[in-house]
């Protein structure tokens, strides 16, 4: 019997871009996570007494010129070596385009695939045939699978490929491929990346994207781990997925339909953040709050929503160690905003004039000049963080304007209920 360990979508010191816009954000580290989790890596494939460790591609980001980076990589790949684990990677999208691979010097413990054809590395004392392809160019639209050998017969057999498979969302068509493709060459198990979600395509035999070992931003939310593969008499008789990833990113919803005041408001919020926390365990969450219901409360949400978010916020550093990325405040009006507008009152005649604002693309395309004028003269201080209003976008400008009225309905209605 034994064991190997499937990663990939490393992304070492991946270049985080916009956290300096946020005053309270834990940039280090956010930093720091990859090498955190990719250090947790190699202590769990030294625990396991792994026999080796499979890397399925884009071990760095892109054009990142940092050498650091590679001898950070040289060091983890040296302690494998001292307790006798092989590596074997390919480069994917983002090695291709990387500069320190082109002069990086590996260890003899690792090999790294050719990138014109697939090879095959044969392991002898385990009976295993690892077969591999990387990326020449950051761009493959070719399916590589279709040059890959048929699997040795009495070995385990292992294909080691940086694909999309048929197509995955939020992900380029790289090297296309379909499970049939995969299933022709006799494989016993392909190991894949690119994909940054954990996924087991199929057990028979066995395809699995393992994820990316540590989320970087918040679209990569959730435990992030890699996978354990356990081998008896040639077949795969355990698969486990094991978490390594130090910072956890996560999307907390919070509905407060049944909310009458904002101490409601406040009150679950607390309740949803306290779990996401305990989800967590010991590692630092950064969140996205998200308010959604059809509320009575609804206009004093929005009226006070920078408030309420200084509140929220401070709400999160309470519970630990926890940073509230961003809030969303997507509440509705429990009331017919229609049955008002039919009232004889001052307030139905400006709820009028507001709902009737109907400023679409073009419109306001116009007025961009006029706000590229405004950011010339503005200090450099106000550029850098990423407000709607000094956007050149015409979409962007959309939804400000849908967001603009909302706000003054919403201040309107809470003078109407006060008269």
């Amino acid at each position: 019997m034994f064991k190997f360990l499937h990663t990939a979508d490393i992304h070492l010191d991946s270049p985080l871009r916009g956290l300096e816009s946020y005053e309270d954000a834990p940039v280090e580290q956010i930093r720091q996570a990859t090498r955190r989790a990719f250090d947790n890596l190699i202590e769990l494939a030294i625990d396991e007494k792994v026999s080796f460790l499979l890397i399925a591609g884009d071990l760095y980001d892109g054009d990142w010129k940092d050498y650091n980076t590679g001898l950070f990589f040289i060091k983890c790949m040296a302690r494998l070596r001292r307790e006798g684990i092989r590596v074997f990677l390919v480069s994917g999208n983002h090695d291709a385009a990387s500069q320190i691979t082109k002069t990086l010097q590996l260890p003899d413990n690792v090999v790294q695939f050719p990138t014109r054809k697939p090879a095959t590395e044969i392991i002898e004392d385990l009976n295993v045939a690892v077969h591999g392809q990387g990326y020449k160019n950051r761009v493959v639209s070719d399916n590589l699978v279709l040059e890959f050998p048929p699997g040795k017969g009495s070995f385990f057999n292992i294909g080691l490929l940086h694909t999309s498979l048929n197509g995955r969302e939020g992900h380029e068509p790289y090297a296309p491929c379909s499970v049939d493709d995969l299933s022709s060459k006799g494989y016993d198990y392909w190991a894949l990346g690119h994909v940054h979600l954990c996924e087991t395509v199929s057990n028979d035999p066995w395809i699995i994207f393992p994820g990316n070992i540590q989320g970087r931003h918040i679209k990569e939310t959730g435990t992030k781990s890699a996978t354990l593969v356990s081998v008896e008499d040639g077949r795969v008789v355990d698969v486990q997925k094991r978490d390594v990833g130090v910072l956890f990113w996560a999307v907390c919803e919070v509905d407060i339909s049944d909310c009458e005041n904002i101490d409601d408001v406040t009150r679950q919020v607390r309740e949803s953040l306290d779990q996401e926390q305990q989800k967590a365990g010991s590692k630092t969450v950064a969140v996205r709050l998200r308010l959604t219901g059809a509320s009575p409360i609804h206009a004093s949400l929005t009226a006070e929503a920078n408030s309420l978010t200084e509140v929220f916020r401070g709400i999160a550093a309470g519970l630990g160690d926890m940073w509230l990325e961003k809030v969303i405040f997507n509440t509705q009006r429990a009331v017919d905003i229609k049955l008002m507008l039919g009232e004889e009152t001052p307030v139905a005649d400006l709820l009028k004039a507001v709902a009737a604002l109907d400023l679409n693309a073009e419109s306001i395309s116009k007025l961009i000049p006029e706000i590229s004028g405004l950011k010339s003269k503005l200090p450099v201080e106000f550029l850098k963080h990423d407000d709607s209003y000094l956007s050149e976008n015409a979409n962007s400008l959309v939804e400000l304007n849908n967001d603009v009225k909302e706000l003054l309905i919403s201040k309107l209605l809470i003078h109407r209920s006060n008269e």
